[in-house]
């Protein structure tokens, strides 16, 4: 049998190899990373029919050539162009994720890794980062609950959407600050109200609150008194703030020069009485708001204790009984002088007024230094028992009196009593100067923590106010959170956040956003590289497994970044297959299948005229 007839048929099975080669890779033209095969052909084996020999000095004959015949071709190698980087293609899915570089995802069926470079990924049920096409789960590395960073350690699969991911706790605010200019032109700055400014704080549970601070001018222009006025919840509701003090100082003085007057056309004040001039009804007793009163002990009773108020209707002269709490009581004080709303104000005004009082009422035994209370005035007025008078002629001060009709009590006061703090600014330059006198005090604690309950105290930082010419407005404001540019927003607190977006980095690395503004890092897709990509068998459905050729993995992977490559997202990576070059493949392989089958049909022949020798 003739050689030739066999090297013809080997050469066919070859270039049908081939031809399988090459219509495998345009079936796959379109399937995501698909790497392209190529094979190439090797001699298969030869037949000696002389083996060479070398010269011979003896005889002086030349060597000769070894004699073989060849029989034939067979696949020598099918080799993966594994490491040709694919085109990017958009598919706008945040889950879709191309590698750039020569690294696989790691994934698993629940009992060994694959690899793959098929990044078509989505969420499971749950909540699991799985391939689309076999539901095998991502790998990659978990956060460290103590440090919150990745710990690069055996891959296990990644579950970014648990029930402890879906939501971000709340967090109570700890720091704030206040920045902005005071004008000290600012109609606001300047009146009676102050300049109101508010801050936004939660509390433990993401509650969120108001705190309501006001800014008041001193008689020097570059000291603001600044005092915590109420604190609203989400709702509007005031909070109780119960008796002690949640900013600054108790009873802080400012100085600030002005005029209280005495309603005497409306009001009368008779023998520690307060009547509405009009209608003869009595608005104040001071007998029934102190416990001790006309004594030395004499102490204001409990706010909200009530007492029955009786007198005379001035048209019908009918007994009439009103029964108002201490609280009323004062209200009504503090509106015949003018303070209508504003009765705390009004008792903590300072004016020029005696300490001590003889027992009769009516002489004053030491002149006091100037600073007394609207509210110590009242107490003077309880302990000398309604006494007419509370100052000695040598004072010219009306203070709270049996007034006639023609008469009117106006007191000069010299500044006011509250609970806060001083703000001083720089008299050249404008700038922020100390709290309370003190240069080096930037900060004063909200002490909310005394309220109880999931409040936590909050420290505010006064150091970026000035007060400069800003044409007569302020700007000043309040801001959750630290005002450091290398920790903004730390400590500004937070409501519970639910999870809205999650985002994957070029690294890897997997984040979580929620609408309370919060991110957290969920996880690291992990990578596998290899010494020889090319030597991983192929599994199918886009999967490779290592071999020993390729080198194992460790278990652990790799950074992609550790070589330089990197993950985009909303893009999948494109077959690598050119089709040019596979067609111009085809056509070779044709004709080399077209000449192998002439071996056939050549050899044939001769066989046949052989067989007619017998002929």
């Amino acid at each position: 049998m003739m050689r030739s007839l066999y090297s013809g048929v080997a050469g066919l099975k070859t270039h049908q190899t081939k031809m399988d080669v090459i219509g495998h890779n345009i079936a796959n033209v379109n399937t995501t990373s698909f790497k392209a095969s190529s094979i190439v052909f090797n001699e298969l084996m030869s037949q000696t029919t002389q083996r060479a020999s070398g010269p011979n000095a003896t005889t002086g004959l030349a060597g000769v050539n070894a004699r073989q015949i060849g029989l034939g071709v067979k696949s020598g190698a099918i080799n993966i162009n594994i490491t040709g980087q694919g085109s990017a293609q958009s598919t706008g899915n945040p889950f879709d994720i191309m590698i750039t570089g020569e690294n696989f995802f790691v994934v698993n069926n629940g009992l060994e890794n694959f690899f793959t470079r098929d990044g078509s990924f989505y969420v499971d049920a749950a909540g699991n980062l799985a391939m689309t096409s076999t539901g095998y789960n991502v790998m990659g590395w978990q956060v460290d609950p103590e440090t919150g960073n990745i710990h690069k350690d055996t891959v296990t699969a990644l579950r970014i959407m648990s029930t402890a991911n879906m939501t971000y706790p709340p967090e109570a605010t700890s720091i704030a600050h206040m920045a902005g200019i005071i004008d000290k032109y600012d109609t606001d700055v300047t009146s009676v109200n102050g300049r109101v400014v508010n801050l936004n704080f939660y509390d433990a549970r993401g509650y969120e609150y108001t705190a309501r601070f006001v800014f008041r001018q001193s008689d020097n222009p570059d000291q603001y008194s600044l005092e915590l006025e109420k604190i609203l919840d989400e709702a509007g509701n005031e909070i109780d703030l119960g008796d002690g003090v949640l900013f600054g100082d108790a009873s802080r003085t400012q100085t600030k020069a002005g005029k209280v007057s005495f309603d005497s056309t409306n009001y009368e004040w008779n023998a520690g009485k307060l009547y509405d001039k009009n209608t003869g009804e009595l608005l104040a007793d001071l007998n029934t708001m102190y416990t001790g009163y006309g004594t030395a002990g004499a102490v204001l009773k409990d706010l909200s204790e009530e007492s029955d108020l009786k007198y005379n209707d001035k048209t019908t002269n009918a007994e009439i009984t009103n029964t108002k709490t201490v609280q009323d009581q004062l209200d009504a004080i503090a509106k015949a002088y003018g303070y209508q709303g504003s009765t705390e104000d009004f008792l903590n005004l300072l004016v020029d007024a005696p300490a001590e009082i003889d027992t009769d009422g009516t002489t004053v035994l030491t002149p006091a230094a100037p600073g007394l209370s609207m509210q110590e005035l009242i107490n003077n007025l309880a302990i000398s028992g309604g006494a007419e008078k509370l100052y000695g002629e040598a004072m010219t001060l009306p203070t709270f009196e049996n007034l006639a009709d023609d008469e009117v009590a106006e007191f000069d006061t010299v500044g006011r009593l509250f609970d806060g703090v001083l703000i001083t600014f720089d008299t050249n330059t404008g700038l922020f100067s100390g709290i309370n006198g003190q240069k080096t005090m930037t900060d004063a604690m909200l002490n909310l923590s005394s309220l109880g309950g999931y409040f936590s105290d909050i420290t505010i930082n006064f150091s970026e106010i000035t007060s400069m010419n800003n044409k007569g407005t302020s700007t000043i404001g309040a801001t959750s959170g630290s005002n450091d540019p290398n920790s903004r927003g730390v400590g500004s607190g937070r409501r519970l956040g639910d999870m809205i977006g999650v985002s994957i980095q070029r690294d890897g690395m997997i984040y979580a956003s929620y609408d309370n503004g919060m991110t957290r890092l969920l996880g690291q897709i992990a990578t596998a590289a290899f010494a020889n990509a090319s030597g991983l068998e192929k599994s199918g459905d886009n999967l490779y497994s290592a071999t020993m050729n390729s080198g194992e993995f460790d278990g652990i992977g790799v950074d992609i970044t550790a070589n330089g490559g990197y993950m985009s997202t909303g893009q999948l990576e494109m077959s690598n297959v050119d089709l040019s070059s596979e067609f111009t493949e085809m056509i070779t392989t044709q004709r080399g299948f077209q000449a192998n089958s002439r071996i056939i049909t050549v050899s044939d022949t001769l066989l046949e005229e052989l067989t007619n020798l017998k002929r």
